[in-house]
């Protein structure tokens, strides 16, 4: 089976492309995570972004909504001197407003999961695309995710972020039809 190009870049994009991506999750804190680490790649590669992923862990306090909603701008500055993480201070300081935006969410939805897979009805949207080429960078469900995010006071959550957020929570299945970890060939016996 032809396997995904994109997880080239040594063994721990390799784990992630096998382990995690496209894996349907609603694991809150987990949702948070990959929300904070997409809106870290802004501009920047993945393979970066998750050599840094155990700082951010540690910083974030394993990416606890309410501890990262209560961090001061004290508290966000020391996390930009003291751990591993991307220094981008937008960025940082989204990790605050990105889990206040998720705090208020419960007085819509009972969960963060619940909001996100309201835009699919619960279900992975699963693609089958032939080749890499294939696979858009955004989509209509995107932007309008991107777009009531915004609304909400989500930051670093445009079009195409917000499409690899929903890749890497597993909402969008977007591996390679013929590779082994497509939703389709992980559900065949083995």
């Amino acid at each position: 089976m032809t396997q995904c190009a994109w997880p080239k870049g040594g063994e721990r994009m390799q784990a992630y492309h096998d382990e995690e991506w496209c894996r349907p999750s609603r694991d809150e804190r987990y949702l948070f995570e990959l929300l904070t680490l997409e809106g870290a790649q802004t501009g920047l590669s993945w393979q970066i972004v998750l050599s840094k992923r155990d700082s951010y862990r540690q910083a974030f306090h394993d990416f606890d909504i309410d501890y990262c909603a209560a961090l001061t701008d004290e508290d966000l500055e020391a996390i930009k001197e003291t751990y591993g993480v991307i220094k981008h201070a937008g960025k940082i300081k989204s990790v605050r407003s990105n889990a206040q935006a998720v705090q208020n969410l419960k007085a819509d939805y009972a969960s963060f999961a619940d909001f996100l897979w309201s835009f699919t009805d619960g279900e992975p949207i699963i693609n089958d695309w032939q080749t890499d080429a294939q696979i858009p960078a955004e989509s209509p469900l995107s932007v309008q995710l991107s777009k009531e995010m915004k609304k909400r006071g989500f930051k670093f959550v445009g079009p195409v972020t917000t499409y690899s957020f929903l890749q890497a929570i597993g909402m969008v299945d977007d591996h390679l039809k013929t590779c082994r970890f497509h939703t389709t060939n992980r559900r065949q016996p083995s």
